[in-house]
């Protein structure tokens, strides 16, 4: 993760603006950013044998869209969970799960939980940072219906969904450009439902076979982890379509041997 060593070495203002900028610095003055930390690998001083001086890190295109993609979604996390006016344990422990299980190093899982923190409490809406995760992956509505699961997921840790979170729910959607439709298959996962592996399926019960295996094949390819990594996304996110794609499969498996086809 090239954009977060360069981050470290205090090219917020380079790198970020806005409310993405003020969540990182924030999030950055709270954790040790000096060579023994261990968060900085490199010496990014005046290198005089190459002619370069690199007190100023550049960078490119990708590294800032990873970065704005990164820093928007813990801070929509964090928002997400204060909606209701308190973050619960079992909020935290879904956030903590999903953290721990990025492949990436410690320190930057630290980043990430710092950014969930002052997130929190942060001036700007969730709507604010919603914005700017559109503007990294809009064309991406895969990787957005990747994330929009994970955020109901957030919102059912309690097994409550709050008026607050679902009004917040429902102004992502609508950032998003997610469809009414969407927005409630999504829902009944993880708010009981018999007819939830229909729904994640985009089907219903009354579908024809032809249908169902229309919609799971047209699914199975957006939602394919090497189609996502491929976009140029950051890796540490391929989870989210591996999860989907899971959900997708085993959906189908499901439906599959009900109907015996």
């Amino acid at each position: 993760m090239s954009w977060f060593g360069k981050l470290t070495f205090g090219a917020v203002g380079l790198l970020l603006g806005g409310p993405l900028g003020a969540i990182a610095g924030a999030a950055l003055g709270h954790i040790m950013i000096d060579k023994q930390s261990g968060l900085i690998r490199r010496d990014y001083s005046t290198d005089y044998s190459s002619g370069y001086s690199s007190a100023q890190p550049e960078f490119v295109g990708a590294e800032q869209a990873q970065a704005s993609y990164f820093i928007s979604l813990f801070s929509i996390l964090g928002k997400l969970a204060k909606s209701d006016g308190v973050v619960s344990r079992e909020e935290i422990a879904v956030v903590q799960n999903f953290i721990n299980n990025l492949p990436m190093a410690e320190t930057q899982k630290e980043f990430a939980r710092q950014v969930f923190k002052e997130a929190k409490n942060s001036p700007h809406t969730i709507e604010d940072f919603a914005a700017e995760l559109y503007r990294t992956a809009g064309m991406q509505p895969a990787v957005l219906a990747s994330f929009f699961s994970l955020l109901f997921q957030i919102a059912a840790a309690d097994g409550t969904l709050h008026p607050a979170e679902e009004a917040a729910l429902k102004s992502i959607q609508n950032i998003f450009h997610i469809s009414d439709s969407q927005y409630e298959n999504t829902k009944a996962v993880y708010f009981k439902d018999n007819g939830k592996y229909y729904k994640i399926l985009n089907c219903t019960p009354s579908c024809s076979e032809e249908e169902i295996k229309a919609n799971y094949k047209k699914l199975v390819k957006d939602f394919h982890p090497d189609k996502i990594i491929a976009k140029g996304l950051p890796e540490e996110f391929v989870d989210f379509a591996s999860q989907r794609f899971r959900e997708i499969q085993e959906s189908y498996e499901k439906i599959r041997k009900e109907r015996n086809f």
